[in-house]
C-alpha cells in the first residue's frame, strides 16, 4: 500500500479525550480519534504508547484489491461472478434465527456454528436483506485457509513487506448482508481491521470499563464465566440480550451501570486500531453487503518498526 502524507490530529487533543473517557459519570459515546499519517512514528505518539483506539480515513493507504473485485460497482452487492469460482470452497458460517416471540422471557434468537461451502453463502446473500429472518455470517474465517487467488486479493502491505513480516498468521475475513451484529468482547492481541465494504458502528470500552459491564451481566445471570474464553453463549440467549441492551441503549435505566466510551462509523476504506484489552461491540449498519478483515500482519509491521523508537 502506498502511504499518502497527510496531517496527524495532535496528541494532546487524544489524551485530553482519554482523560474524559475515564472521568465520565454518564453513558457516553465519544468520537475515536483520527490518526491521518504515513509515519509510524505518528502512530506510536497517538495510538501505541497511550494504548488509544485509533481510526485511519479514507486515503491514507492505497484501495486493495478485493475491494474492487469482490463486490459490485457500488459494492452494495457481493461479486458472484468472480466469488462464484470458489463454491465449493469450505468456509466458516455462523447461523442465527430470529424467532418468533412467544412470550418476553422466551429466547427468540437460536445460533450455530457450522462449516460449509461457499455457495450456501453466496446464494443466501443474493436474496437477503435487513428483514430476512434466517441470518448467515462468515465470521472469522482464516485467510491462509482461503483459496489462493482470494489471498492474493488481500496483499500483503508494504509496510508489513518492508518491516520484514509478510506473513498471513492470524488473518481474518467477516462477510455478511447487514444488519449484522458482533456482541461485546476483547481480543488477546491488538489489531488493525479493515472495512472492505459497507458500514460498521463501533463501540469501545477501556478494559476497566468492559470488565466492569462484563461482570455485571455475568452478575445478573448468575454466574461467573471468565472474560477471556468467551463461547456461543455470548451470541444468544439472555447474554446476547443483556450485552447489548448495555452497549447499544443510548437511554440506560436507572440502575444500569453508568460508564464511557469510544465510538465511530467505519466505512470502507478506513482502518480502525484496536489495542489489547479493549472490548468492542460492532453493528453493521446501512442495507446490502458487508465485509471486514482484521490485519495482525499489519499490527506486526507496526509493532516491529515501533521497538526500534522504544
Amino acid at each position: 500500500m502506498l502511504p499518502v502524507r497527510l496531517q496527524s490530529r495532535p496528541r494532546s487533543k487524544v489524551a485530553l479525550n482519554l482523560r474524559v473517557v475515564r472521568r465520565a459519570t454518564l453513558s457516553t459515546w465519544l468520537p475515536v480519534p483520527e490518526i491521518r499519517h504515513d509515519k509510524v512514528e505518528t502512530f506510536r505518539k497517538t495510538a501505541f504508547l497511550p494504548s488509544l483506539p485509533a481510526k485511519v480515513p479514507i486515503g491514507t493507504f492505497q484501495v486493495i484489491p478485493a475491494a474492487l473485485k469482490w463486490f459490485g460497482e457500488s459494492r452494495n452487492k457481493f461479486n458472484s461472478s468472480y466469488l462464484g469460482q470458489f463454491a465449493s470452497h469450505m468456509i466458516p458460517l455462523e447461523l442465527t434465527r430470529h424467532l418468533l416471540p412467544v412470550d418476553a422471557k422466551v429466547n427468540t434468537i437460536s445460533f450455530q456454528r457450522a462449516e460449509a461451502p461457499f455457495n450456501i453463502f453466496l446464494g443466501w446473500a443474493a436474496q437477503a436483506n435487513g428483514d430476512t429472518p434466517e441470518r448467515l455470517y462468515v465470521a472469522q474465517a482464516p485467510l491462509n485457509r482461503l483459496p489462493k487467488p482470494l489471498q492474493d486479493d488481500l496483499p500483503t502491505p508494504e509496510l508489513v513487506a518492508t518491516a520484514g513480516r509478510g506473513d498471513v498468521y492470524d488473518a481474518s475475513v467477516w462477510l455478511g448482508v447487514a444488519p449484522t451484529y458482533t456482541p461485546l468482547h476483547r481480543d488477546p492481541n491488538p489489531n488493525l481491521y479493515l472495512q472492505l465494504a459497507g458500514r460498521k458502528v463501533v463501540r469501545l470500552l477501556e478494559p476497566g470499563f468492559g470488565q466492569t459491564v462484563f461482570a455485571a451481566v455475568q452478575a445478573e445471570l448468575g454466574r461467573q464465566h471468565s472474560s477471556k474464553f468467551r463461547g456461543e453463549e455470548m451470541m444468544k440467549g439472555e447474554e446476547r440480550r443483556l450485552l447489548e441492551a448495555k452497549i447499544w441503549l443510548d437511554k440506560p435505566a436507572e440502575n444500569q451501570e453508568k460508564f464511557a466510551g469510544l465510538e465511530t462509523t467505519l466505512e470502507a476504506d478506513e482502518y480502525l486500531f484496536i489495542p489489547t484489552g479493549w472490548w468492542h461491540s460492532v453493528k453493521s449498519i446501512g442495507t446490502g453487503c458487508t465485509a471486514s478483515v482484521g490485519e495482525p500482519r499489519l499490527w506486526a509491521a507496526f509493532l516491529t518498526l515501533i521497538t526500534l523508537y522504544l
